[in-house]
């Protein structure tokens, strides 16, 4: 990891609680602190609470309890155009119209800024933000003609723009092929901001993130750096496969393997009225 850290405290959530109408908590009393320029990975089965945070941090949510400050101070006391000019957010559901030339949408995230930017200013960081994500040569195509994964960097690209001090991203690697997992979260490394994302790709964190944040049930069940909390206990506890670490062939670093069994009736989804079995388990090693 080379991410550049700060002294101060760029982010304090201090008993962040959410609950729907009918009373169902969705996120229950989490705590944590990251400096400016750490990268948070949140980690947890569907429906743990990731996106919840996430949505709460974005300010697109009210927490029921607790409180968020960022840059020493209170989430609410920022105005909207505080908000938009400091944190950037990406969804999964946060589609565009596709009739948007990718050179557009990815100027929206300009919005907050054109007022102290020439057009030479926002041509230019448009293009960088472009670059960043392999897009330069699309700038002119419409969002519809774009694959999902190309829509992923380009809403990567528009957050880049909004040039935020915190960014937000939910599920970011979705839809991208392994290489293009991997460029994408470098380019947020090296944005030199702090960070916080969702990520299903647990062999992706190690080199990625400064902190891992496991979430269970709405409960923060560990916070940590990535060496201490992704580890085959834990793993095996959350998501119920096995992890292993395996000496890189030609690099001095480990690489993360997860075991996932294929087959039988060892996993989440057993279809108890079907009739058919198969007792020949398989399993795949995914490994990055």
């Amino acid at each position: 990891m080379t991410h550049s850290i700060s002294e101060e405290y760029a982010l304090k959530v201090n008993g962040l609680s959410y609950n729907l109408p009918n009373g169902t908590t969705l996120l229950n009393s989490v705590s944590f602190n990251l400096h400016a320029g750490e990268i948070l990975a949140l980690v947890g089965l569907n429906g743990s609470g990731k996106t919840t945070l996430i949505r709460l941090l974005a300010g697109l949510l009210v927490p029921s309890l607790g409180n968020i400050s960022f840059s020493n101070r209170a989430f609410e006391g920022l105005s909207i155009t505080e908000r938009a000019r400091q944190i950037a957010y990406f969804g999964q559901h946060d589609d565009a119209d596709g009739r948007l030339l990718v050179n557009d949408f990815v100027g929206l995230g300009l919005f907050p800024h054109r007022s102290s930017l020439s057009s030479k200013e926002i041509k230019n960081r448009i293009e960088d933000a472009l670059d960043r994500v392999g897009l330069f040569e699309k700038s002119n195509y419409q969002i519809a003609q774009l694959s999902g994964g190309e829509r992923q960097r380009a809403k990567f690209a528009r957050a880049v723009c909004q040039a935020p001090k915190l960014l937000l991203l939910d599920e970011p690697t979705n839809h991208l092929d392994p290489a293009a997992k991997g460029a994408l979260l470098t380019a947020a490394m090296q944005l030199g901001i702090t960070v916080v994302t969702a990520l299903h790709d647990l062999t992706l964190i190690d080199d990625f993130a400064t902190h891992v944040a496991v979430l269970k049930d709405g409960n923060l069940a560990g916070f940590g750096h990535p060496s201490d909390i992704i580890n085959p206990q834990i793993i095996q506890e959350i998501f119920g496969v096995q992890m292993f670490r395996l000496q890189h062939p030609n690099k001095q670093r480990m690489l993360s393997s997860l075991d996932v069994m294929m087959g039988g009736q060892n996993g989440f989804f057993v279809n108890k009225k079907s009739s058919l079995t198969n007792n020949n388990d398989k399993s795949v090693q995914i490994e990055l």
